[in-house]
């Protein structure tokens, strides 16, 4: 499985429910920062962006990007930081 970083901005309709509902159908996956979350999944990026873009408005914007393995991050807590951590470890092995 690999481990993908979601990034959005829903603009005008702002329909968080529905993107949120399509990510969180990934199963494993953790929500980082505001408009940012990471799921592990054995789909391919433009699989991942399809599935989520028809949750999203045709001005909304999608960045869809697989994690290698290395990251740093601060002031995400600890629940998420070992969540993160525990992910990349995996990756890594």
């Amino acid at each position: 499985m690999k481990l993908y970083q979601i990034d959005y901005d829903l603009r005008k309709k702002r329909d968080y429910a529905s993107l949120y509902e399509r990510i969180r159908s990934y199963g494993t996956y953790c929500r980082a920062l505001e408009s940012t979350w990471i799921i592990n999944t054995h789909q391919t990026a433009v699989q991942i962006r399809d599935h989520l873009a028809a949750a999203m408005d045709k001005d909304d914007g999608l960045l869809v990007t697989l994690m290698a393995g290395e990251a740093a991050w601060i002031g995400l807590g600890s629940e998420i930081s070992n969540w993160l951590k525990q992910q990349l470890e995996r990756k890594a092995a």
